[in-house]
């Protein structure tokens, strides 16, 4: 770190989601890539944790040439590799459903109560189904040829 903490308690040898509000401005405004690199990997780690949202608290009123942008960016990059994830991980669940239940997919599908083509789309991850529809897709897996 080339930094140093002024005014206020804790040291930049923190974890970055316990560093005061202060110590991150600090570290934004008279930092070096060393001491923006563990601000960056704790918006990897939480892409809308205490780190990222104090950045973007920070960013809605001061917009330092250089790093603001470069910050701006890593929230948006990791937001959208999280809900990508996100939505994989939704669209393999609901394969794993439909597998489970035994049932081909189009009785799958009129089981849940939508059809074939919508089933595909859930099951693709281009659409990501309701909470209620998962729950009614874990019904109808756990009930199979019932």
């Amino acid at each position: 770190m080339s930094i140093a903490f002024r005014n206020v308690e804790g040291s930049p040898e923190m974890p970055i989601e316990r560093w005061p509000y202060e110590a991150l401005v600090a570290a934004i405004e008279r930092g070096t890539l060393s001491d923006w690199l563990p601000i960056i990997r704790g918006i990897e780690r939480a892409p809308w944790g205490s780190t990222a949202r104090r950045v973007e608290t920070y960013l809605g009123y001061e917009s330092p040439w250089g790093v603001g942008p470069l910050l701006g960016r890593a929230i948006t990059r990791s937001r959208t590799a999280a809900e990508q994830a996100e939505r994989e991980a939704v669209a393999t669940k609901v394969r794993e459903l439909i597998a489970a239940s035994g049932l081909p997919r189009e009785e799958f599908a009129t089981a849940i109560g939508t059809s074939r083509s919508r089933l595909s789309t859930y099951a693709a991850g281009k659409v990501v189904p309701a909470a209620t529809l998962i729950v009614r897709m874990e019904g109808v897996a756990a009930r199979g040829r019932d």
